[in-house]
């Protein structure tokens, strides 16, 4: 008798707990991020849009989804203008929340010359390195000496080839995209190094606090059941709760 009662008494407990968290969200949440292609395209289609469909509008939170440069995304966010910003590496600021799972995994590679030895995460101290500003590969990689960030991609080739660096570092998308810019390429080459876990970073508000609550809660159900292999398997990326089913802590 005396179990039936906590049962119904956690029961209920349980039940008054999710109307409350119920009764806090927003209509929406905003989220700024790059355009990527196939990951957040300007469009609204791409592999992270649909997963963060999937985990809130399920919830009754619709997703307003809106392109801007990365750092300017992180900028918004930060000065509480959007709830979250898309795509950072976990502890890439300090003034956004991080939450325990990540949406997503980037594929990090090294381009260069054919004609130098193939990279590793554990050779990159001997290398002059090279990436897009606000990317902040030296915080994720190990043994990353020397590196320069560059505003813009398009001059990168020729850096490597005129002998400015070594390598040029970023996700792999990123990569196949320049490639396919350049008439030609066979002189470059390129290395996998790293997977790294993507995360949205949201503001600190209690808005952004419940919005975060609310994707944990989710993605709890989410990544374990592995309903959401569906999607990566339509934009053909790489799943990334296969290896790691228990998530990080996120920030408090």
């Amino acid at each position: 008798m005396l179990g039936r009662w906590l049962g119904m008494l956690l029961g209920g407990l349980l039940s008054c707990t999710a109307e409350a968290v119920a009764q806090t969200l927003p209509a929406e949440i905003r989220v700024a991020g790059e355009a990527w292609e196939g990951h957040s395209n300007a469009d609204g289609s791409g592999l992270a849009w649909d997963v963060l469909r999937a985990v809130f509008e399920p919830a009754g939170v619709k997703l307003v989804a809106s392109s801007e440069p990365y750092t300017r995304s992180i900028g918004l966010a930060q000065r509480g203008k959007v709830d979250a910003a898309l795509g950072l590496y976990r502890g890439e600021v300090d003034d956004l929340d991080f939450p325990r799972w990540p949406y997503a995994a980037d594929r990090v590679v090294a381009l260069g010359l054919t004609r130098l030895p193939q990279p590793t995460l554990q050779t990159l101290a001997n290398y002059r390195l090279i990436w897009v500003r606000g990317y902040a590969f030296q915080d994720q990689l190990p043994s990353v000496g020397r590196y320069q960030e560059v505003q813009r991609r398009d001059g990168i080739p020729a850096m490597l080839r005129e002998g400015h660096a070594d390598f040029y570092i970023d996700d792999d998308a990123e990569v196949d995209f320049l490639l396919a810019s350049l008439e030609q390429h066979a002189d470059l080459r390129v290395t996998e190094l790293q997977l790294l876990p993507l995360y949205l970073a949201f503001t600190r508000t209690e808005r952004g606090r419940a919005l975060k609550q609310l994707y944990e809660q989710r993605m709890d159900v989410l990544a374990r059941n592995g309903s959401l292999r569906a999607i990566f398997k339509r934009w053909k990326d790489h799943y990334p709760y296969d290896s790691a089913q228990e998530p990080h802590h996120g920030t408090p």
